[in-house]
């Protein structure tokens, strides 16, 4: 057969890095991982090709060559997947899709050929036995959750690397909390599976072998899951995997704020490479943690655990939530002078939503205050619900945060205040090529020429060349990271 897999476009928000992408002349921040592992699912003898929109066009003659067309989308995706689904009807070829978007609320797409829900290591065999015995059904589904042991390495062969800033590999899935407002566990489950680190280094290789080099990203919801496999198994096999090849990687990941109680697990992974994380801080407000059952969140000096991990040689990144019932007007002034204390660059702000199968969307849909589906961004100044705040004033107030750390005197005052005290941990081989050249150039001309904040880009620019010369890239990476995050929020000062 002839297969033509499918990865919808994502729109333009705070996680597309759009706007950044053109400075290093890449196409998209990462590839479609669950679409690399389904190719690798396939039987051998069945040609593939994959169209990722983000990347590449979708042609007629592309859908024309197939037999069927293999859609994997989560919802964030669901605008440019209707439009596939839509193309695909039109040509009259079969579609098959899967992933969070169908798995999440699969009644709109039951006019498609087949859903393969869940996770397709345990639905999709069935299907494919069904289809060679001319019995394939509309809906797969199960309750189980795969063996992370029996689930194969993604197929890198179907992409091309370069069109891409990073790669990822996945080491588990499933998470031991219960936040009111994500769906993760709904989806994966409350216990943590995770690969071992035979297949991690596999998939290392894999990606090695395409010419990728620099950041690889490990797309777990919460990478720090199963500390001991990670501390006696994983990391030491990622650490000397990465001296033998000359550091070749850096990776990044995201996990619980416990993280910052572990020093030897900190050690363990900037040794062996992780330069940042991703953590859920959501609000410094204990009524709001509280709200949305943030258990680790509670009781704990979010800040001294932002600073254990920074002083650990590990960049924390972060996500922050306003819109719960509990916040007050207080609430953003709050998130700003956090946000600024803390040092966290990277702070991705949103409004609340609640996903279909939340226990949020539960509760206030048993209050009557759902308006619609999430659209899976919460950075478009929409909700999905009735909020108890006043909206006007919580759309004022969101919008006033993001004035507050995005804005160009708020933003490289936190970047220089970062950069002069951050000492990396994870070591990388040095290596100057064109693409990181015609990157800083671009970002004198947009930022440091054409920009309206280019006073702020030259004081950063000959402070951080003269005063810490080892933390230049990273100085000239934030500022075009700013030029895209003042672009999706929108604002211009």
């Amino acid at each position: 057969m002839n297969i033509l897999l499918v990865s919808p476009r994502y729109p333009d928000t705070f996680w597309s890095f759009k706007a950044a992408l053109k400075f290093i002349s890449k196409k998209a921040a990462g590839p479609p991982l669950g679409i690399l592992t389904i190719s690798s699912l396939l039987p051998d003898t069945w040609k593939r090709k994959l169209v990722d929109l983000n990347v590449n066009s979708l042609k007629d003659a592309d859908i024309l060559w197939a037999d069927y067309v293999f859609i994997g989308a989560m919802s964030v995706q669901a605008d440019s997947a209707a439009d596939v689904i839509r193309r695909c009807k039109d040509l009259k070829t079969k579609i098959v899709a899967g992933g969070p978007l169908f798995t999440g609320d699969p009644d709109p797409y039951m006019h498609l050929d087949h859903l393969i829900l869940n996770e397709a290591e345990i639905t999709l065999p069935s299907f494919l036995e069904d289809l060679k015995n001319n019995c394939a059904k509309k809906i797969y589904t199960t309750s189980e959750f795969a063996d992370m042991k029996a689930s194969p390495p993604p197929d890198y062969s179907v992409i091309k690397a370069s069109s891409y800033s990073q790669l990822s590999v996945q080491y588990s899935r499933g998470c031991p909390f219960s936040c009111e407002f994500c769906e993760i566990t709904s989806l994966l489950g409350h216990k943590v599976r995770v690969k071992t680190a035979d297949q991690i280094l596999q998939e290392l290789t894999s990606i090695y072998e395409t010419g990728h080099r620099g950041n690889v990203f490990f797309v777990d919801d919460n990478f720090i899951g199963n500390r001991h496999k990670l501390k006696t198994s994983l990391l030491p096999a990622i650490s000397q995997w990465n001296s033998e090849r000359n550091h070749p990687f850096t990776f990044t990941t995201e996990a619980s704020i416990d993280l910052a109680d572990d020093r030897e697990l900190m050690s363990g992974m900037a040794k062996a490479g992780f330069e940042k994380v991703f953590v859920g801080i959501e609000t410094p407000d204990e009524d709001s943690l509280k709200e949305c059952n943030k258990k680790l969140n509670i009781e704990r000096n979010l800040m001294e655990s932002v600073q254990a991990i920074h002083s650990a040689g590990i960049e924390v990144s972060a996500g922050f939530i306003v819109g719960f019932d509990s916040d007050t007007s207080t609430i953003f002034q709050r998130q700003i002078d956090f946000i600024q204390q803390s040092g966290i660059i990277t702070a991705m702000v949103g409004l609340l939503n609640a996903p279909n199968r939340t226990p949020l969307f539960q509760r206030l849909k048993s209050e009557g205050r759902i308006l619609t589906s999430h659209s899976g961004d919460n950075t478009n100044y929409s909700m999905n619900f009735v909020p108890k705040m006043n909206k006007e004033l919580l759309l004022n107030g969101y919008q006033h945060i993001l004035n507050g750390i995005y804005s160009n005197k708020a933003y490289y005052l936190r970047l220089k205040s970062f950069i002069s005290g951050f000492k990396p941990g994870a070591t990388m081989k040095s290596r100057m090529n064109l693409e990181k050249i015609l990157a800083l150039f671009r970002s004198i001309y947009y930022i440091g020429i054409l920009g309206k904040g280019r006073r702020y880009y030259w004081k950063l620019f000959w402070w951080s060349l003269l005063r810490r010369p080892q933390m230049f890239p990273m100085a000239i990476t934030y500022t075009i990271y700013g030029y895209h995050f003042r672009k999706v929020y929108r604002i211009d000062h």
